[in-house]
């Protein structure tokens, strides 16, 4: 209300990049736990657990702060990434992080915000300039070479990496989804609907959980439950606030770090390191990424008022 303090300028300005920063990190300690956790429960159960912990947070945040139910407006973006992103997403990176190492899978799936843009272009008219279309072969080249690096034993890890390249495109389709959303709730809202939604479409996988934990060693269901708390109840709030305050191709170039987070705590954690090849070809993913969010001298000129092409999402 004073426009004489200069309090709410800094706050707004340096909110959603605080919120982004917290999601970045939590969501690059989820590949580990993720990887780490996989090995006493199949990929459905995992992501079953994760969402019921986090619905469980989320539902007890909500209930105290009394958000109620999000309007009409909001409910067909939170429906979509509820299945794509919440569901979909963390059963099929469940999967793929069977098959490859954390490193690899947070390489892979770093090509969603190219994918943000393609979709943006595609379903929301704002075309397919020549550096977005350039990123996507640039990117395709490093996802095969990632591919050729994980060969060796067989097609059990060509197909981690189609389930990582899944996992990026359901997130991006997320993306795009969440955004309208945000424009008629808050990230709370979005966030506790979306994660509900989820943990319905996982239902199925009701039994197989119950199975598993009872064998489980305690530490797997402690990553599974930390899952739940922060990278998703939490990670994913901090995501859809700072997603509120800015557009989705902005929040997904935040991503390009997680990768190198990954690589570094997979290896402190876990002893893994990615292959050298597979380091190149996660390489090559990133700067096709990069491309695409070049602009031409068209664009730039736009680009006063405009977001950028990558940004189409808004």
């Amino acid at each position: 209300m004073n426009t004489s303090s200069g309090t709410p300028g800094p706050w707004a300005r340096w909110a959603a990049p605080a919120a982004a920063s917290v999601t970045v990190v939590l969501w690059a300690s989820a590949f580990v736990s993720i990887r780490s956790a996989g090995e006493a429960y199949s990929p459905g159960a995992l992501a079953l657990g994760r969402l019921l912990a986090g619905a469980a947070v989320l539902g007890a945040v909500a209930a105290v702060r009394r958000i109620g139910l999000p309007p009409r407006g909001a409910w067909p973006g939170i429906l979509l990434s509820g299945v794509l992103w919440f569901g979909v997403y963390m059963v099929v990176l469940n999967w793929g992080e069977r098959e490859v190492d954390a490193g690899t899978a947070a390489l892979l799936v770093n090509i969603g915000p190219l994918l943000i843009a393609l979709l943006g272009g595609t379903l929301l008219g704002e075309g397919l300039p020549r550096p977005l279309l350039a990123g996507v072969a640039v990117s395709f080249a490093g996802a095969v070479v990632v591919g050729l690096s994980t060969s060796g034993d067989g097609g059990a890890s060509a197909l981690g990496v189609v389930l990582c390249l899944l996992a990026a495109g359901s997130y991006a389709a997320g993306v795009v989804a969440q955004k309208p959303a945000l424009r008629h709730a808050g990230a709370l809202q979005v966030t506790t609907y979306g994660c509900l939604v989820g943990a319905v479409v996982c239902l199925p996988f009701t039994g197989t959980l119950l199975t598993e934990l009872r064998t489980a060693p305690p530490g797997a269901t402690l990553n599974m439950v930390y899952l739940g708390v922060f990278p998703t109840a939490l990670a994913f709030t901090t995501w859809a606030f700072a997603l509120s305050r800015t557009t989705a191709g902005r929040m997904g170039a935040t991503t390009y770090a997680v990768p190198a987070l990954v690589v570094l705590m997979s290896w402190a954690l876990l002893g893994e390191v990615p292959a050298p090849l597979a380091l190149a070809g996660g390489a090559l993913c990133l700067a096709g990424v990069a491309v695409s969010r070049r602009r031409g001298p068209v664009a730039a000129a736009r680009a006063e008022g405009r977001t950028p092409v990558p940004d189409a999402a808004e």
